[in-house]
């Protein structure tokens, strides 16, 4: 069984085309914007057979066009890697495009396997600097940088992901010391810096969780422009959503 959050039909945010995205329960970070709280217990969700996910996949093929596919997002879908891996080949039997939206920080047997049978990989990487990432997300940064080093050794093509908070992931310094970490890797298709934004709020509230980030304002048009200016030094396809 795969216990899923919820799905997103017709998604356009998670990777290139239309996408079918699974949003799957349980997550090891803790980072403090998460928009997405009620996915974190790894308890929540509900038990889905990988044949229930195959059909809506199946059923959703004909829209997908050339780019299009199925997005596992979360949560963290690595979690769910042994469970994962015969849906992924059945998928991929089916001609189905697959991408793993991942922090990258778990690291097996299971996991290596499900990234090898995943066509793009979207990899958030929240902070390069360590002590900034452990106060961003309660976890180290280093299985992260692990996988990114993996995908490219292994030649698995992957965008980087990148939230950017103010005051925490935002500072020149630590953006440049990411882009001349990552500048040579062939297989970063694309980087997404993407705004810091409070639409989970309210799903703090409900849980009766408190958001530690509530002075945190969202990004200025400036701070955008300046991060993607600095991101375009090292990185050929850069773009804000």
């Amino acid at each position: 069984m795969i216990n899923v959050h919820s799905y997103e039909s017709m998604g356009t945010f998670d990777g290139p085309g239309l996408r079918l995205v699974v949003f799957l329960q349980g997550c090891l970070f803790r980072c403090l914007y998460c928009a997405n709280p009620d996915t974190i217990d790894v308890k929540g969700g509900t038990p889905t057979t990988p044949e229930e996910i195959l059909q809506m996949a199946v059923s959703q093929k004909a829209f997908f066009g050339k780019k299009g596919g199925i997005t596992f997002s979360g949560g963290e879908p690595t979690l769910q890697a042994e469970a994962l891996i015969p849906l992924f080949k059945e998928l991929k039997a089916n001609g189905i495009h697959i991408c793993l939206d991942s922090n990258g920080g778990i690291w097996n047997e299971k996991v290596e396997e499900l990234f090898s049978l995943t066509d793009l990989v979207l990899l958030d990487i929240k902070q390069f600097n360590p002590e900034r990432h452990r106060m961003l997300t309660g976890r180290s940064n280093e299985q992260t940088l692990c996988t990114a080093a993996w995908l490219e050794e292994h030649e698995r093509p992957f965008w980087l992901r990148y939230v950017l908070v103010p005051g925490y992931s935002d500072s020149e310094e630590d953006i440049r010391l990411l882009g001349e970490s990552l500048a040579k890797y062939q297989q970063i298709q694309r980087v997404e810096i993407l705004p810091y934004h409070r639409l989970g709020v309210h799903k703090y509230e409900a849980m009766g969780w408190e958001y530690k980030l509530k002075e945190v304002k969202e990004n200025s048009p400036e701070q955008l422009a300046r991060a993607e200016k600095v991101f375009k030094e090292y990185f050929t396809n850069v773009v804000t959503n």
